[in-house]
C-alpha cells in the first residue's frame, strides 16, 4: 500500500505537464486544421489519413535527404495534397463527406505499407530517420516553473502553440475570417454578397490537411525519428473530437487537446513509473476520454449549419 502510494504522488510531476504538451501537439494540428475545414461547411473526417500520410511524408523525405526540415516540408504537401483530394471530391463532385474522408483514411493505410514493403521488405515500419531538433528559448530556460515546462522544446510544439492565437485572429478579426465563417453557416447568403464560396472552401480543406500533415511530421520526426504503420493511432479522430469539445473555436479546441493530452500523458507516465494498473487499461484511457466527452458534448454543441451540405451554385 505504501509503495503504491508513493508510486501515485510521482505520478503528479513536471514530468507529467511536460508529457500532456507534447502528447497534445499532434492533436492541435488536427483540430485547428479540422475547424477551419468545417467552419467552412465541409466535414473533414479525413483528418487521420492526413495525419498518416504526412508522417510518412515526412519519415521517407528525411530518411533520403538527411534534412528533417524537407521532411517538415513534404508532411505539409502531402497532407495538403490530401486534402485537395477530399475538397475535388467533396465540393467539386459534391460527394458525401463521409465517404470521401473514409476514403482517405482507407488509402492512407495502404500507400505506406505497399511502399514500405517495396523499399525495405517490411510494411510494417521505415528504418530511422534524421529527427528534428529540439530548441532551446533564449531567456525563457532560466525563469523558474515556466522554463522548465517551455524552454526546451521540438520547434513544432512552439509552432502549435503559435498557431493558437494565430487562427484566433484570423478566424475572428479578418476579413477572410468573415468570410469562412459565413461560408459555413449560410453558402447562399455569401455568393450572393460576392463572396466566393467554392474558393473559400478549397482554401480552408487544403489548410486543413496542411496543418494534419504536420501534426504527422510531428510524430515520425519528433517522437520516434521513424515511420510506424498507423502511427496516428487515432489521433486525427481524437483531434476532431477536440474540436467539438472545444465547439469550433480555436481557443475551446486547445484546451480540449490539453485535457486529451493530459490523459494519453497520464498513461504514459504511469506506466513509466510502475503505477500497479494493468497497462491495457491504462491505454484506453485516451480513448474512453473521448467517447465520454463526445457522448456528452455532441448533443449540445452547435456545428455550422451548413456543415456537410454540399452547396449548388444557381
Amino acid at each position: 500500500m505504501a509503495e503504491t502510494m508513493a508510486a501515485l504522488s510521482g505520478l503528479f510531476s513536471l514530468g507529467l505537464l511536460l508529457a500532456t504538451l507534447r502528447m497534445a501537439t499532434p492533436l492541435i494540428f488536427g483540430a485547428i486544421g479540422c475547424m477551419f475545414s468545417e467552419r467552412s461547411g465541409v466535414m473533414n473526417i479525413g483528418a487521420e489519413g492526413m495525419m498518416l500520410m504526412g508522417a510518412f511524408a515526412a519519415a521517407l523525405t528525411s530518411l533520403f535527404t538527411g534534412n528533417p526540415w524537407l521532411g517538415v516540408l513534404a508532411a505539409a504537401i502531402a497532407g495538403g495534397f490530401m486534402g485537395t483530394l477530399h475538397a475535388i471530391m467533396s465540393i467539386h463532385f459534391r460527394a458525401d463527406q463521409v465517404v470521401s474522408g473514409a476514403a482517405i483514411n482507407i488509402m492512407a493505410v495502404g500507400v505506406p505499407a505497399l511502399v514500405l514493403q517495396r523499399l525495405w521488405g517490411n510494411p510494417g515500419r521505415s528504418p530511422l530517420v534524421p529527427s528534428l531538433p529540439e530548441i532551446t528559448i533564449p531567456g525563457l530556460k532560466e525563469v523558474p516553473v515556466l522554463g522548465a515546462l517551455l524552454g526546451t522544446h521540438n520547434p513544432l510544439v512552439y509552432l502549435a502553440l503559435l498557431l493558437v492565437p494565430l487562427a484566433h485572429i484570423v478566424l475572428f478579426k479578418t476579413r477572410f475570417g468573415l468570410h469562412v465563417r459565413v461560408v459555413g453557416e449560410h453558402p447562399r447568403a455569401a455568393d450572393t454578397v460576392g463572396i466566393n464560396v467554392f474558393a473559400i472552401r478549397y482554401v480552408c480543406v487544403i489548410l486543413s490537411g496542411v496543418l494534419a500533415g504536420l501534426g504527422g511530421a510531428y510524430l515520425s520526426l519528433g517522437q520516434l525519428s521513424l515511420f510506424v504503420q498507423q502511427m496516428t493511432a487515432g489521433r486525427g479522430f481524437i483531434g476532431m473530437a477536440a474540436m467539438i469539445f472545444g465547439k469550433w473555436t480555436p481557443l475551446g479546441a486547445f484546451l480540449a487537446c490539453l485535457l486529451f493530452g493530459f490523459a494519453d500523458g497520464l498513461q504514459m507516465t504511469a506506466q513509466a513509473i510502475g503505477i500497479p494498473i494493468p497497462k491495457n487499461f491504462l491505454l484506453m484511457i485516451p480513448y474512453v476520454l473521448t467517447m465520454v466527452a463526445l457522448a456528452g458534448f455532441i448533443g449540445r454543441a452547435m456545428p455550422p449549419a451548413a456543415i456537410g451540405k454540399p452547396y449548388r451554385k444557381e
